[in-house]
């Protein structure tokens, strides 16, 4: 950016070039002393410069919480979120997955996760009035091959998931075609799929949902115990990577990972998020919980829904709300059927009722 695109003083602007200082870019990388330092502008100069410099890179003006809750801001899409195709889990959720950030869904082998990924890869290709974004899914394997038999019933029984929707808008919509595979055999692919290929999708509007399954796959396997750092330092590139496709482009990004064993471990700096019953934590420890804006946890239950004998019959689970700056701690009952996720009314709740009441636990 040219410094006549800053609206500056033409005195600041020459004691910046006399500094030497050749772009924009590096005032933001100066702290105020050192400006001061090499410009010998005053103090309230250089706070005038430091404010000029940031407005011009700004894209869009500050907004408040007020004005996104009036629906003043168009380009954050007020309350809009990815449906996970049922409203018992929306509810949950209080209306899906936030388009920006990474949601991480973490939980113990045949839990359910890869399960609800297939369904969200579904729902984000529905019109924004159906809970999508009217768009198509990237779908990142690390660890088995692509489960392509289960989503060909998945999108069999779409219309036995959400009955509520036109059924002509069902069959009009080619959900396979939409859904774009990628294997990453290690931590390198995995880099230049998500640096080089996702975005080239997400750019021509063809995807607007990331799901990489499972996060934890390469990074437990590529390192070993006292590389901590290194692996570290990986992890926050790949994050960094993911969140800046989702803020760019307003697309979710779903993490499924892997969980721990928790160890008889009396340190309380060692953090559980409040999953002190827990038998198991959520892999990859605190570096990977901090690149992390919403956590669930999907936890299979003893018990069936139904007799397990019966067609119709699902395991127990509970899908939980570890943190999220906009959720409470708070779960629910849900199961997975031949049709996909759905959760569990209250008892006394009419099924036909548009105020669904989940089977809620709060904490």
């Amino acid at each position: 950016m040219e410094w006549e695109q800053v609206e500056l003083n033409p005195r600041i602007i020459a004691a910046v070039k006399k500094a030497n200082i050749k772009s924009t870019r590096e005032i933001l990388s100066l702290s105020n002393p050192d400006l001061q330092r090499l410009t010998r502008l005053s103090k309230s100069d250089v706070q005038h410069l430091h404010t000029a410099v940031a407005v011009s890179y700004r894209r869009h003006s500050p907004v408040t919480a007020l004005q996104v809750q009036r629906g003043e801001c168009q380009f954050l899409e007020p309350g809009h979120k990815l449906s996970l195709g049922c409203p018992i889990l929306d509810a949950l959720l209080r209306g899906g997955v936030p388009l920006r950030g990474i949601t991480e869904l973490s939980g113990e082998s045949s839990a359910g996760k890869t399960q609800l990924g297939l369904q969200l890869c579904l729902s984000v290709q529905y019109p924004l009035e159906f809970g999508g974004l009217n768009s198509g899914a990237v779908y990142i394997c690390t660890e088995d091959s692509f489960p392509i038999k289960r989503l060909r019933q998945l999108i069999t029984q779409q219309a036995r998931l959400r009955p509520e929707l036109p059924q002509a808008l069902i069959q009009d919509i080619h959900f396979s075609d939409n859904i774009y595979i990628e294997h990453a055999a290690d931590l390198g692919a995995l880099q230049s799929c998500i640096s080089q290929r996702v975005p080239i999708l997400l750019s021509r509007g063809l995807v607007r949902l990331v799901v990489v399954d499972s996060v934890a796959a390469l990074f437990r396997s590529e390192f070993k115990v006292d590389e901590g750092i290194e692996r570290a330092r990986h992890m926050l590139t790949f994050a960094a990577t993911l969140h800046r496709l989702s803020h760019s482009y307003n697309a979710p990004v779903l993490c499924i990972n892997q969980v721990t064993d928790v160890m008889d471990d009396p340190d309380p700096a060692h953090c559980n998020f409040g999953l002190v019953d827990n038998k198991v934590l959520p892999a990859l420890g605190m570096a990977w919980a901090n690149q992390v804006m919403v956590r669930l946890m999907l936890r299979r239950l003893p018990g069936f829904l139904g007799n397990k004998d019966q067609v119709g019959s699902s395991a127990s689970r509970r899908l939980e709300v570890v943190f999220a700056p906009h959720l409470p701690r708070a779960s629910c009952l849900c199961g997975v059927w031949e049709e996909g996720v759905r959760g569990l009314l209250n008892p006394g709740s009419d099924p036909e009722s548009k105020e669904l009441e989940p089977q809620v636990k709060w904490d």
